[in-house]
């Protein structure tokens, strides 16, 4: 018998089995594993910091 940990899927809050076998863990399945990367393209989801054109300025100062 093979123990399983299942944990809450992040998209819809349905059961979704944490092994090897779900590909689309932590997600459900296929569809919120998609909804969820469509999320993060759209920029609904971000991680906060400081803009990347702050970086670029920053490493540019010598060139200009």
């Amino acid at each position: 018998m093979t123990n399983f940990k299942v944990i809450d899927c992040p998209t819809c809050g349905n059961p979704a089995k944490w092994s090897d076998d779900n590909k689309s863990r932590p997600f459900c399945c296929e569809r919120c594993k998609l909804i969820d990367f469509g999320d993060w393209a759209n920029e609904n989801h971000r991680i906060e910091g400081e803009t990347i054109k702050r970086y670029l300025d920053e490493e540019n100062e010598d060139i200009q």
